[in-house]
């Protein structure tokens, strides 16, 4: 139940994404995502959603990469498109491409912001919230079963932490509403 609604939140807003032709980077889109009617010559290159194709391996290599575990509504989010945009609310997530997927997400983790205001003290982030934080898994908490709430922090009081959400799946239902 809490699987497929996630895919169908995803699925709603990369559709209205496609619809409304927002579908466009001006960046290189990696083949099986790039629409093969474009002119190769066009500066920003439509892309389309596709199936994600992350193993549980690749997932377990990021996780051992970042030294924390995601939770299981996250791996089922990683595991079911790939993408370039999806906003969702105010809620810009983690580009998410066929084969740069992990780069990506690696990239906002350790490059985004220095690693001593985040990663360092358990906060992982996966999201940029409007204008001015992160939405990040806070690890602190419920370790046990990985299901981490998800905190916000704003860039301009880096050692202030707003619980937002008590986990992932709350947080896909909040922002779809």
């Amino acid at each position: 139940m809490k699987e497929q609604t996630i895919k169908n939140i995803v699925d709603f807003h990369l559709k209205k994404w496609v619809d409304n032709e927002l579908n466009s980077t001006p960046i290189d889109v990696e083949p099986d995502m790039a629409d093969p009617n474009q002119d190769k010559n066009e500066e920003w290159r439509n892309w389309f959603p596709i199936d994600s194709k992350v193993t549980d391996a690749e997932i377990e290599e990021m996780e051992n990469r970042i030294g924390h575990k995601f939770p299981s509504d996250y791996k089922t989010f990683l595991k079911h498109k790939h993408f370039y945009e999806l906003q969702i609310s105010e809620a810009s997530f983690c580009e998410h491409p066929l084969n740069t997927w992990r780069a990506s997400l690696t990239e906002m983790i350790f490059d985004g912001y220095p690693t001593e205001f985040l990663i360092d003290k358990g906060y992982i982030p996966f999201i940029n919230w409007s204008d001015w934080g992160l939405l990040c898994f806070d690890t602190n908490r419920n370790k046990d079963d990985k299901n981490y709430p998800v905190v916000l922090w704003d860039h301009e009081n880096a050692n202030e932490f707003q619980d937002f959400s008590k986990d992932f799946y709350d947080l896909i239902t909040k922002l779809d509403e």
